[in-house]
């Protein structure tokens, strides 16, 4: 985009990727108009102390705040929703009506927690998601010890959530379709692993079982859940952790890719359906989808935090750049806490075809599994092993650079890991 355009930036998702891209532009010398636009009406949040801290404390706890740097100089739209964007007139419209213009417009509008569906009865009150901080509020107000949760779905979120609610003394049910937690995330050695840590915590834990519906009492409250073996478990609350859908709803019809997220090419710079680059709009965090050298060019779904902040950053290098971008090549990372258990991982252990373990040692909560796609290195897992993690990430970056010195992937349009739809657990 040109520097002196007077509509400046607008940056679409007033989240963790959006205000790191906004720090960015200015950190790297833009002065013009800027503008951020969340549909939440809160100041930007860490979303990860969510499923951990937010639920387990009484009042909000400390560091919840994404911090922004002085001088921002912002004109911020919270509480309003963009709605539709048309890349012909450059605007942005959002759910009041108002009408913004761009000269560079950065799209961060994350994902949002994956609802029942639609098809089937609607679960009774008392059945909720988690993923923003007022979802997190009406959780907590749900976790009474003694009280009995159902927590849908073993992923990550779920797993946390299922563990928060665990350490505060309720009775805690975790059902998973799959054989085991998070085996297509990070295969199934490392999911049994996962799954005795839930176990010996308390939980119970129901694996290759899937929910059929809900009963609720006369007042139209949740009393259980019907699991797929004909059995009914009692439940006072129950949670659905079944994943994310990118938030490309208000991008319907503008032209561009957005089929399982917003279609980038390796640049950040967003795609039109027919793949070429859309003129000064690039995308970042949870909503885009990059080709990724370690998945020989498939588009990842990544989730994480740092990828979100990694992100932000190169999309806004990309957008005040664009005669000279350079490609993403961040290698991603997560972590994950469960019941003193430090959960770490590089790479992409989701694009893997072969898991090989290292270390495996639950009484000592120690693990450490390489993950391989065609006999080479994609990613590592490590619990209790942080510290091994270094040399992993140092191969991966090798790797990746060398991948990008051959030139351009091909990208495929299949995310990593994502695979057909997840099965309702």
């Amino acid at each position: 985009m040109r520097d002196d355009d007077p509509r400046g930036v607008v940056i679409v998702g007033a989240s963790l990727a959006g205000s790191r891209a906004a720090a960015a532009l200015r950190a790297r010398g833009f002065t013009g108009n800027l503008t951020i636009v969340g549909d939440e009406p809160h100041p930007p949040y860490d979303r990860p102390p969510l499923s951990k801290q937010v639920l387990t404390s009484e009042s909000r706890p400390a560091g919840t705040g994404l911090p922004l740097p002085e001088g921002l100089d912002a004109h911020w739209r919270l509480g309003r929703a963009a709605v539709r964007l048309d890349l012909t007139t450059r605007t942005v419209t959002l759910a009041d009506g108002a009408r913004i213009s761009y000269g560079g417009l950065i799209i961060a509008t994350g994902s949002a927690a994956r609802g029942w569906p639609a098809s089937r009865p609607a679960p009774p009150r008392g059945v909720l998601t988690l993923r923003g901080w007022d979802d997190a509020l009406a959780l907590r107000e749900e976790l009474a010890p003694g009280r009995r949760l159902v927590v849908i779905g073993a992923g990550f979120l779920g797993g946390e959530i299922a563990a928060a609610a665990r350490g505060s003394g309720l009775d805690v049910t975790l059902v998973e379709a799959a054989d085991q937690p998070l085996e297509r995330a990070v295969g199934a050695t490392t999911g049994a692993y996962i799954a005795a840590l839930h176990r010996e915590a308390g939980i119970e834990l129901r694996t290759a079982t899937t929910v059929t519906g809900f009963r609720a009492g006369t007042d139209g409250r949740l009393t259980g859940v019907r699991l797929s073996d004909g059995s009914t478990v009692p439940a006072d609350t129950a949670v659905l952790a079944l994943g994310a859908v990118p938030s490309t709803g208000w991008l319907s019809g503008s032209g561009l890719a957005v089929d399982g997220g917003v279609h980038c090419d390796r640049y950040l710079r967003a795609l039109h359906s027919d793949g070429s680059v859309v003129p000064d709009v690039v995308a970042a965090g949870d909503v885009a989808r990059v080709p990724h050298r370690l998945a020989d060019g498939e588009r990842p779904a990544l989730g994480h935090w740092t990828n979100a902040v990694e992100q932000g950053e190169a999309a806004a290098a990309a957008l005040l750049a664009p005669d000279d971008p350079e490609p993403f090549t961040g290698v991603p990372s997560f972590w994950s806490d469960l019941y003193g258990a430090r959960i770490r991982s590089v790479g992409l252990p989701s694009a893997a075809d072969e898991a090989r373990v290292v270390e495996h040692d639950l009484a000592g909560r120690r693990l450490e599994v390489g993950y391989h796609r065609a006999g080479r290195l994609v990613g590592a897992l490590t619990i209790g092993r942080t510290g091994r993690l270094a040399s992993y990430r140092n191969a991966l970056q090798e790797r990746a650079a060398l991948l990008d010195e051959a030139g351009p992937a091909t990208a495929t349009a299949r995310p990593v890991g994502r695979g057909p739809a997840r099965p309702l657990p």
